[in-house]
């Protein structure tokens, strides 16, 4: 899968990020098979974070690792041909990054898979690096996704939002396709004052909510997936209007 604008991913802003790089690789396989055991989905980005694929860890090794072979033959052919890859994942809530030099085709249990060489490094961001903000109740913001199966388009209401992903309300007659880890392809948002942005989604957490009036809801925590540059920016700004416009409340009210 290919995005329009390349990504900026902590795992290449080294000093920023210096507090959270294990460098140990007994520590550094505990995590990855920890990820393998819990089934995390593992983001693979390549051609400087224009393109990537999902894929999941099948075997931790020090002799290296090896990766679910892509559903799309020519993507896995681009990143056969890469020399830099970064794949990134959350376990237990917590980012996990970490660089692979490059994947050869190889086979694990009689299917086919990516091998690698045992990441040297990998970030772990134990802190919550994004400042969620709560939705206005009125004229909440809306996400348009896709869904395969039934084959339609959802207008999901925003519950919150950051610059690493959003929540959604979703009825329980909706909740079906929003499983944990599921894969949101085809999503957009539209912010005030800005163009319509399309990005994926992967489903994190999925919370029943039982409020003490109106029908009880899901919040589906998602993280972005495969989003242009610009996405965070526009985030950003729009967070930091929606927190001018609460502080100028709470002035008039003093």
């Amino acid at each position: 899968m290919t995005i329009k604008d390349p990504l900026r991913l902590e795992l290449e802003e080294s000093e920023t990020y210096s507090q959270y790089f294990l460098y140990s690789q007994t520590e550094i396989m505990f995590i990855l098979r920890d990820a393998m055991q819990k089934n995390c989905m593992v983001t693979v980005y390549f051609d400087m974070g224009r393109s990537f694929f999902l894929s999941s860890l099948l075997g931790v090794s020090p002799q290296g690792i090896f990766l679910d072979y892509g559903n799309h033959e020519a993507t896995n052919l681009h990143a056969l041909s890469a020399t830099h890859l970064i794949c990134t994942l959350s376990l237990d809530k917590v980012k996990v990054q970490f660089a692979l030099s490059g994947l050869a085709r190889a086979e694990f249990e009689g299917k086919p898979a990516f091998r690698s060489r045992l990441p040297e490094t990998l970030l772990r961001l134990q802190r919550r690096e994004h400042f969620r903000i709560p939705m206005p109740t009125v004229n909440p913001l809306v996400c348009r996704i896709f869904l395969p199966d039934p084959g339609k388009v959802s207008r999901l209401p925003l519950l919150d939002l950051s610059v690493g992903g959003l929540g959604l309300k979703v009825l329980s007659e909706q909740i079906k396709p929003f499983s944990y880890d599921a894969l949101l392809e085809e999503c957009t948002l539209v912010l005030p004052e800005a163009e319509p942005v399309s990005f994926g989604l992967g489903v994190r957490t999925v919370l029943e909510i039982t409020p003490h009036a109106g029908r009880p809801y899901f919040r589906v925590g998602c993280e972005f997936v495969g989003y242009p540059r610009s996405l965070p920016i526009l985030i950003q700004r729009y967070i930091t209007t929606l927190e001018r416009e609460r502080k100028a409340r709470l002035s008039g009210l003093e």
